[in-house]
């Protein structure tokens, strides 16, 4: 069975996916790192598994566990880069889908932006997360999630 898989330490769309996803009884996989560990009570079809607070760890544990065709929600460049490595379907927060075709300008745009700040250059982050990118958000994965059980 297909899952999606949520990098969601800095995700504003876990509740998003947990609805759509038990609609359509499809399992959710959340990681997350020690930082942000709760003792709430796990919704059914919800699984939630910690890693270290470590750089890369949830992107590492993810890797381990997503297979051909699952769907991975992550607003990392480089983790979604792998994931269409591994033939997942790799979804933004902000309602797009990461392509073999997009993929490499996004990560050129990273790479520019990084060498900006290590040079001292100030640049500007993320806009805020809007209820527009969250309506894209919700149908993209309403769209994703019909097309893949056909």
């Amino acid at each position: 069975m297909k899952k999606i898989y949520v990098d969601a330490d800095a995700s504003p769309v876990n509740d998003i996916v947990i609805s759509i996803a038990k609609n359509a009884n499809i399992p959710v996989v959340l990681v997350k790192s020690f930082d942000h560990f709760s003792h709430q009570e796990e919704t059914v079809g919800v699984q939630t598994v910690y890693v270290d607070s470590g750089a890369d760890a949830a992107d590492y544990r993810i890797m381990e566990l997503a297979n051909h065709g699952d769907i991975l929600i992550t607003q990392d460049y480089g983790l979604a880069s792998l994931g269409l490595g591994r033939d997942c379907i790799v979804l933004h927060p902000r309602g797009f889908a990461y392509t073999d075709t997009n993929i490499d300008q996004l990560l050129a745009s990273r790479h520019v932006n990084a060498k900006a700040r290590r040079s001292g250059q100030r640049t500007k982050g993320p806009k805020p997360f809007t209820d527009e990118d969250k309506q894209k958000f919700q149908a993209l994965l309403v769209k994703t999630i019909n097309k893949m059980i056909g």
